[in-house]
Protein backbone atom coordinates (compact mmCIF):
# COMPACT_ATOMS: atom_id res chain seq x y z
CA UNK A 1 0.00 0.00 0.00
CA UNK A 2 1.73 3.07 -0.91
CA UNK A 3 1.34 6.06 1.84
CA UNK A 4 -0.81 8.89 0.62
CA UNK A 5 -1.07 12.31 2.43
CA UNK A 6 -4.60 13.05 3.71
CA UNK A 7 -6.33 15.88 4.08
CA UNK A 8 -7.72 15.84 7.72
CA UNK A 9 -9.28 18.71 7.12
CA UNK A 10 -11.46 18.00 4.34
CA UNK A 11 -12.53 14.72 6.17
CA UNK A 12 -12.92 17.04 9.31
CA UNK A 13 -16.31 18.57 8.37
CA UNK A 14 -18.74 16.25 9.62
CA UNK A 15 -17.43 15.49 13.41
CA UNK A 16 -15.06 18.84 13.93
CA UNK A 17 -12.65 17.62 15.70
CA UNK A 18 -9.77 15.59 14.51
CA UNK A 19 -9.49 13.06 17.07
CA UNK A 20 -12.98 12.29 16.91
CA UNK A 21 -12.57 11.56 13.03
CA UNK A 22 -9.81 9.06 13.24
CA UNK A 23 -11.53 7.52 16.26
CA UNK A 24 -14.48 6.75 13.68
CA UNK A 25 -12.57 5.88 10.62
CA UNK A 26 -10.52 3.35 12.45
CA UNK A 27 -13.55 1.60 14.16
CA UNK A 28 -15.16 1.48 10.62
CA UNK A 29 -11.39 -0.26 9.62
CA UNK A 30 -12.09 -2.77 12.42
CA UNK A 31 -15.72 -3.87 11.14
CA UNK A 32 -14.56 -4.18 7.51
CA UNK A 33 -11.81 -6.40 8.39
CA UNK A 34 -13.81 -8.35 10.59
CA UNK A 35 -16.07 -8.83 8.21
CA UNK A 36 -13.54 -9.84 5.78
CA UNK A 37 -12.11 -12.58 7.91
CA UNK A 38 -15.79 -13.52 8.54
CA UNK A 39 -16.18 -13.95 4.89
CA UNK A 40 -13.55 -15.66 4.22
CA UNK A 41 -13.35 -18.41 6.82
CA UNK A 42 -17.02 -19.06 5.74
CA UNK A 43 -15.19 -19.78 2.21
CA UNK A 44 -12.85 -21.64 3.51
CA UNK A 45 -14.62 -23.28 5.68
CA UNK A 46 -15.95 -25.59 2.49
CA UNK A 47 -12.79 -27.42 2.50
CA UNK A 48 -12.65 -28.39 6.06
CA UNK A 49 -14.80 -31.77 5.50
CA UNK A 50 -12.80 -33.43 2.36
CA UNK A 51 -10.69 -36.52 2.54
CA UNK A 52 -6.61 -35.75 1.47
CA UNK A 53 -7.15 -37.63 -1.70
CA UNK A 54 -7.35 -34.78 -4.09
CA UNK A 55 -5.49 -32.73 -1.32
CA UNK A 56 -3.38 -30.54 -3.99
CA UNK A 57 -6.28 -29.21 -5.84
CA UNK A 58 -7.91 -28.22 -2.58
CA UNK A 59 -4.87 -26.74 -1.53
CA UNK A 60 -4.91 -24.78 -5.25
CA UNK A 61 -8.50 -24.04 -4.57
CA UNK A 62 -8.18 -22.40 -1.12
CA UNK A 63 -4.91 -20.23 -2.44
CA UNK A 64 -6.84 -18.83 -4.97
CA UNK A 65 -9.64 -17.60 -2.66
CA UNK A 66 -6.95 -16.21 -0.19
CA UNK A 67 -4.90 -14.20 -3.36
CA UNK A 68 -8.45 -12.72 -4.08
CA UNK A 69 -8.83 -11.56 -0.58
CA UNK A 70 -5.16 -10.03 -0.55
CA UNK A 71 -6.06 -8.14 -3.77
CA UNK A 72 -8.66 -6.28 -1.79
CA UNK A 73 -7.81 -2.76 -0.97
CA UNK A 74 -6.73 -2.50 2.90
CA UNK A 75 -9.36 -2.15 5.77
CA UNK A 76 -8.03 1.50 6.56
CA UNK A 77 -8.19 3.05 3.02
CA UNK A 78 -11.69 1.47 2.63
CA UNK A 79 -12.37 3.46 5.72
CA UNK A 80 -11.36 6.77 4.37
CA UNK A 81 -12.44 6.44 0.96
CA UNK A 82 -15.94 5.40 2.58
CA UNK A 83 -15.65 8.61 4.67
CA UNK A 84 -14.53 10.68 1.79
CA UNK A 85 -17.65 9.69 -0.10
CA UNK A 86 -20.02 10.03 2.99
CA UNK A 87 -20.96 6.78 3.84
CA UNK A 88 -20.09 6.11 7.29
CA UNK A 89 -22.72 6.81 9.65
CA UNK A 90 -21.89 7.97 13.12
CA UNK A 91 -23.57 8.91 16.02
CA UNK A 92 -22.74 10.46 19.79
CA UNK A 93 -24.33 8.25 22.68
CA UNK A 94 -26.57 9.86 24.39
CA UNK A 95 -25.87 11.10 28.11
CA UNK A 96 -28.15 9.64 30.23
CA UNK A 97 -29.59 12.33 32.54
Amino acid sequence: MPIKTLDIEKLNKDTGNQYELISIMAKRARQIAANEKLELDEKLKYFEGFDDDDDFTFNEEQENISKEFEKLPHATQRSIDEMRRGEVYFRYPETEE
